[in-house]
C-alpha cells in the first residue's frame, strides 16, 4: 500500500511528517478534537492511496465536512481501530460501522433489502453509497418535497434511465414543480427496505402494487383531493376482476403499473400515456391478445383506427377500475345489463347517432322487442344485443363476415332458435310498430289505435251519460219518494251452474292473462317490479302463468262452444244473443232518454245490445288471441313458415286487442255489473246466479213480462187439464 499526497506544498509536507514523528514518539492517538491533525493530511485534494492497483482518495472536503450532520462528530468516532502515529493508521480498515449510533431497526431493513444483500462478499451498497462519507445532509428536518428531491438525485446516481422516465412522468413533473404530496422514489421502494418487484415483502411486488398506490390516491387527502377521479372510482379496483384475480395469486392479472406503468407513469389525458384513449386497445391487449386482435377487425376498431375517436374503446364497455366478470350481475356486460347499460349510451345517443348518420332508435326497437322485454323482465338466457351483432367482433351488415350480414342472420338466429331458415331474415328486425318503416306493422298498429280510441271513447262517453242519467234519478227518488213500488220478491235464474263455472273459467284466465302479459311488457312497473325481484326464477313463473291462463282461456272457449251448439240451453243462449234490427233501435233510444230528449226510458229483454255487443267483442277478441298467442308461442315453427314480418304482425295483434279487451272489460263490462247505480255495489249474478224481482224489472222488464206470461199459459194450461181430468 502507497500513500501519495500530489499538489502538497513540501513545507507542509515536512510538517505532517513531524507531526507524524512526534506522535509516534508520544503514542498518542488522535482523540477528542483530533479533526484538526487529521484533516492536515485528508484536507488536502492530492490525498491518496493506491491499494490493487486502483488508486483510492483520501481526501475530505473540509468545508462540505463542516456543514454536514457529522460535523460535531470526531472522525474517530466512525472511523475506529485508526492509530495517527501508523501510516498507513491500520494494517486491515475496519469498515465504518453506522450502525454504532443509527437505529438497528432501520438498519436490520436495510441488511435485508436488495442493496443489503451481499455481492462478492460485500453488501451491494454501503450506507456511505447513499448518505454520502464525510458531506452527509440531514434531511430530517427539511420539508418532505425537499426530502423527497434529495431521494430522487441520490437514487439517480445509479438508476439513471429509470430516473429519467420518472421524472418525465406526472409524477416527476409534479415533484418538480413541488407540488405537495407528489410521490417519488421512497414513497414505492421504500428508504432502506428497498426489496425486488420478485419479493413478497416488497411494495413494489405485483400483489401489493395496488395497495402501495392506494396509499397515496385513497389515503392521502393531499392527494386525494387534487386528482380528477373520485376515491370511489379509484378505489373500485379492489372490487374488480383483475383485484380478485391478483388476490388469487394470479401474477399475470393487471394491476395499476400495468395499466398506467411504473416509473412512466402518465395521465390519460396524456397522448403518450397507456392509459390515454388512443393506447387503450394496446394497453389491455397485452393481455388479451386474441380480443385485440378481434377488436382492430370490427366497426369499432377499424372505425377508432380511422380517427374515429367516439367509437367504442374497450373501457366504454367494461368500464375502467370496476371491471367486473360478465357472470357478475352488476357487470356492466352482464347479459342482462349489456344493451341498455353498455349499447344504448351511443346507439341511443342523438348527437351521437346524428353526428355519424346511425338510426337513432336501435335500442328502443330491441328495448320493445320480446327479446328486450324478456331481459328487462329478469331473464338470463334471451338475446341481447351481443349475441347477434358479436361481443369483440362487430361488424356492420355489409360486411359478409358479419354476423348480421343477410347470408348469415339464419345462422346467427339459429343458435337459440333450432331450425331457423332464410325466413327468419325477411322483414325489419329493428323495428317499432308506429314508426312507419314497415308499412303493414304501421297500419296494423295505426289502426289499432284509432279503434281503441273510438270504441273505448265510445263505450266511456255511453257509460258517463248513463251514469248521470241514472243516479240523477236515483237522487231524486231518494230525497222525494214517489210512492212504493210494490215489486213481488221471486229470484229468477239468470245463469245456470254449467253458465257460472264457464264464467268463472273466463274470469281467472282472463286476469292471469292481463296481469302476466302486461307483466312482460311493462316490467319496471310500479305492481310488477316487486314480483320481478323477488327470484330470478319469476321470469320463468310468469311465463309458465300466462301459457297455462292461455290454455284454460281456450279450453274454457271449446267448452262454451259445445254448450251453446249440443246444450238445449246453450243453443236457447246463443239464439238470444244474435243481433236483431232491433238492438240499433234501441241504443238509439238510450242515447236520447240519456240526453233527455224523450223521458221514455227503453225496456229491454234477456240481452240488450249492451250485452250482445259484449259476447260478441269477448268472442271476437278470444279468437284472435289464441290465433296470435299460438304464432308467438311457438315462434320457431311460424317465424319458419310465416316470416319475421308476419310474426311481428301478429305480436302487434296480440298486444293491442289486449289493450282494447282489457280497457273494454274495465270501461263496459265492469260499470254495468258493479259502478251502474242501478246495481251497485254489484250484480251477483255471476255468483249467486239469480236476479231479484226488482232488478229484473229494472234491467230486464221485457224478458220478466215473457217468464210472467208464460207462468200464467202454464197455469192456465195446468188448470184446463185438471178440469178436464
Amino acid at each position: 500500500m502507497e500513500l501519495h499526497f500530489e499538489g502538497v506544498l513540501p513545507g507542509r509536507f515536512l510538517r505532517h511528517l513531524a507531526l507524524a514523528a512526534i506522535m509516534a514518539g508520544t503514542g498518542a492517538r488522535a482523540v477528542g478534537g483530533g479533526n484538526d491533525e487529521c484533516l492536515a493530511c485528508h484536507g488536502e485534494k492530492g490525498a491518496s492511496m493506491s491499494r490493487k492497483g486502483k488508486t483510492i482518495s483520501l481526501y475530505v472536503d473540509v468545508h462540505a465536512f463542516a456543514g454536514s450532520a457529522h460535523a460535531a462528530l470526531e472522525c474517530v468516532s466512525c472511523h475506529e481501530g485508526f492509530s495517527a502515529s501508523e501510516l498507513p493508521h491500520a494494517k486491515k480498515i475496519r469498515p465504518v460501522n453506522c450502525l454504532a449510533c443509527h437505529d438497528g431497526e432501520q438498519f436490520a431493513r436495510y441488511a435485508e433489502s436488495v442493496h443489503g444483500a451481499p455481492k462478492e462478499g460485500s453488501p451491494m451498497l454501503r450506507c456511505a453509497d447513499c448518505h454520502g462519507n464525510h458531506a452527509i445532509a440531514s434531511v430530517t428536518s427539511e420539508t418532505a418535497e425537499a426530502r423527497k428531491q434529495f431521494a430522487v438525485a441520490t437514487c439517480s446516481r445509479c438508476h439513471s434511465a429509470e430516473e429519467s422516465r420518472f421524472m418525465a412522468s406526472d409524477h416527476g413533473v409534479a415533484l418538480a414543480a413541488g407540488v405537495r404530496g407528489a410521490p417519488t422514489c421512497i414513497d414505492c421502494h421504500d428508504e432502506h427496505n428497498v426489496r425486488k418487484p420478485s419479493d413478497a415483502a416488497a411494495h413494489t411486488n405485483h400483489a401489493q402494487v395496488a395497495a402501495m398506490c392506494l396509499r397515496c390516491h385513497l389515503d392521502n387527502p393531499d392527494v386525494r383531493n387534487r386528482v380528477g377521479p373520485s376515491a370511489r372510482f379509484i378505489s373500485s379496483y379492489e372490487n374488480s376482476v383483475h383485484a380478485h384475480a391478483v388476490k388469487s395469486g394470479d401474477s399475470t392479472a393487471a394491476t395499476c403499473t400495468d395499466c398506467h406503468g411504473s416509473h412512466d407513469m402518465r395521465k390519460g389525458s396524456n397522448p403518450l400515456s397507456g392509459v390515454a384513449r388512443a393506447n387503450i386497445a394496446a394497453t389491455c391487449g397485452r393481455c388479451h391478445q386474441a380480443v385485440l386482435a378481434e377488436y382492430r377487425e370490427s366497426i369499432h376498431g377499424t372505425k377508432f383506427a380511422a380517427g374515429v375517436t367516439a367509437s367504442a374503446v374497450c373501457t366504454d364497455c367494461h368500464g375502467e377500475h370496476n371491471i367486473l366478470a360478465p357472470s357478475d350481475s352488476a357487470s356492466p356486460v352482464a347479459a342482462r345489463n349489456l344493451s341498455a347499460q353498455v349499447c344504448s349510451p351511443c346507439h341511443a345517443s342523438v348527437r351521437l347517432t346524428r353526428k355519424f348518420g346511425l338510426a337513432s332508435d336501435r335500442f328502443q326497437s330491441f328495448a320493445d322487442s320480446y327479446h328486450g322485454l324478456a331481459g328487462r323482465a329478469g331473464s338470463v338466457e334471451v338475446a341481447n344485443c351481443a349475441s347477434c351483432h358479436g361481443v369483440h367482433d362487430i361488424k356492420p351488415s355489409s360486411d359478409s363476415t358479419s354476423r348480421i350480414a343477410k347470408n348469415n342472420i339464419a345462422a346467427t338466429c339459429g343458435r337459440c332458435h333450432p331450425g331457423a331458415n332464410e325466413n327468419f331474415a325477411r322483414g325489419e328486425v329493428h323495428v317499432i310498430a308506429t314508426s312507419g318503416s314497415e308499412r303493414v306493422l304501421y297500419l296494423v298498429s295505426t289502426g289499432y289505435i284509432l279503434l281503441i280510441a273510438v270504441v273505448i271513447g265510445g263505450m266511456f262517453l255511453h257509460n258517463l251519460l248513463d251514469f248521470l242519467r241514472k243516479s240523477g234519478r236515483t237522487l231524486r227518488e231518494r230525497r222525494e219518494p214517489a210512492g212504493e213500488n210494490h215489486v213481488g220478491h221471486r229470484l229468477y235464474l239468470r245463469m245456470s251452474f254449467e253458465e257460472r263455472l264457464q264464467h268463472g273459467a273466463l274470469l281467472l284466465s282472463f286476469f292471469t292473462l292481463v296481469l302476466t302479459g302486461f307483466a312482460l311488457r311493462f316490467p319496471d312497473a310500479w305492481w310488477v317490479a316487486p314480483v320481478r325481484d323477488i327470484s330470478p326464477f319469476m321470469f320463468a313463473a310468469r311465463g309458465v302463468l300466462h301459457r297455462a291462463a292461455a290454455v284454460l282461456l281456450v279450453c274454457a272457449g271449446a267448452v262454451h262452444v259445445y254448450y251453446v251448439t249440443r246444450v238445449p240451453r246453450g243453443k236457447k243462449l246463443l239464439h238470444d244473443l244474435l243481433p236483431v234490427p232491433q238492438d240499433v233501435r234501441d241504443a238509439v233510444a238510450v242515447l236520447k232518454y240519456n240526453l233527455g230528449i224523450t223521458g221514455v226510458k227503453p225496456r229491454f229483454g234477456r240481452f240488450s245490445y249492451i250485452e250482445k255487443s259484449e259476447y260478441w267483442a269477448l268472442v271476437w277478441g278470444t279468437v284472435v288471441m289464441a290465433v296470435t298467442g299460438i304464432i308467438l308461442w311457438f315462434d320457431n315453427t311460424f317465424l319458419g313458415i310465416l316470416t319475421k314480418l308476419w310474426w311481428d304482425v301478429a305480436r302487434t295483434v296480440h298486444y293491442y286487442e289486449a289493450w282494447l279487451a282489457t280497457l273494454a272489460v274495465i270501461v263496459w263490462h265492469f260499470y254495468f255489473i258493479i259502478f251502474n247505480p242501478d246495481v251497485y255495489p254489484i250484480n251477483l249474478a255471476f255468483w249467486k246466479g239469480t236476479l231479484t224481482e226488482r232488478e229484473m224489472a229494472e234491467e230486464h222488464p221485457l224478458e220478466l213480462e215473457a217468464l210472467r206470461r208464460r207462468e200464467r199459459e202454464e197455469t192456465r194450461s195446468t188448470e184446463r187439464a185438471g178440469t178436464r181430468a
